[in-house]
């Protein structure tokens, strides 16, 4: 299994808004391309929160070919409606992992 980590820093004055967001809205648009068969929604702990909070998405793909296609096929749209939604109000970067126990 694979997992498509995602970390996000989120600036405090969109914090709330984006959080219900993601939960309600992007996740469920990430999990309906049926390249992931669940995921896990965090929040880091001591790390600055300063200037807002930082949470992690981890989507688990059975396959690396799942997760090529998420990324061939709909990584860039969705990634784009997130900035044409919140501009440069957060900061992200992706990670791939696998499995190994």
């Amino acid at each position: 299994m694979f997992v498509y980590n995602v970390t996000i820093k989120v600036a405090n004055k969109i914090s709330a808004d984006w959080l219900d967001w993601l939960k309600e809205e992007h996740i469920p648009e990430v999990m309906a391309t049926g390249c992931f068969q669940e995921y896990t929604l965090l929040r880091l702990l001591e790390v600055d929160d300063s200037e807002g909070p930082t949470y992690a998405v981890q989507y688990k793909a059975e396959s690396k070919a799942s997760y090529n296609q998420y990324i061939e096929k709909h990584a860039s749209a969705l990634r784009q409606k997130s900035f044409d939604k919140w501009g440069d109000s957060f900061i992200a970067f992706r990670t791939v992992m696998e499995i190994v126990n």
